[in-house]
């Protein structure tokens, strides 16, 4: 029950940040992202559409649902800014998934899966990290973290497994895309600048 439920609520947000905002006043926004949750439910041969969307995502981690879930509050314009919590959060989860994914491909012989489903030795080390994030006042990575850890030893998904709490492939795909679309951003920047220097002083000579 709870699977479908995190299903619909997937679906709503899902599709609330890839719509573009459209200009619209903050009520009608909302409106618009209860209007998306009850679609969700509407039937197509027998299933509704955020069990269509589950079966080619499957369920997130909770991490995830937190991560879009603060995305939706800064679009309905109910969080403030952070571009340097979020880079920090996309280099946090670009790496959990560049550590998980390559091994479960077999493209490695390690395999850091399995640690998952004994976690003690992961739950120090993932508590260590967010007092370090705290400390260093990066509240969306302390929240996405305490909830994955929270909600794993709640039981609430159906996988005894930690790291299907922690990352799944649409936050590690996204995360990894979006560090190179802002490295680029900055390399183009960085060129851009030493070229109009170097005019400047082809000029002044």
């Amino acid at each position: 029950m709870i699977n479908l439920w995190q299903a619909h609520i997937t679906f709503a947000m899902i599709i609330f940040l890839l719509l573009p905002a459209f200009g619209l006043h903050r009520y009608w926004r909302v409106a618009l992202l209860f209007a998306l949750l009850a679609a969700s439910f509407i039937q197509l041969d027998g299933l509704s559409l955020a069990v269509y969307l589950r079966s080619h995502i499957d369920d997130l981690a909770i991490t995830t649902l937190v991560f879009m879930a603060w995305g939706c509050l800064r679009r309905l314009d109910l969080l403030a800014p952070a571009q340097r919590n979020k880079t920090g959060v996309m280099l946090l989860f670009a790496v959990f998934g560049l550590v998980l994914y390559p091994a479960t491909l077999g493209l490695s012989d390690m395999d850091p899966y399995r640690f998952g489903y004994s976690p003690r030795p992961m739950l120090v080390l993932l508590a260590l990290l967010t007092f370090g994030l705290f400390y260093l006042r990066n509240h969306l990575a302390v929240v996405m973290l305490a909830s994955a850890t929270l909600a794993f030893v709640a039981g609430i998904k159906p996988s005894q497994n930690y790291w299907d709490y922690l990352v799944d492939p649409l936050l590690g795909l996204y995360c990894c895309t979006a560090l190179v679309l802002i490295f680029m951003r900055w390399l183009f920047g960085s060129l851009n600048k030493w070229r109009m220097s170097a005019r400047d002083v082809a000029r002044s000579s």
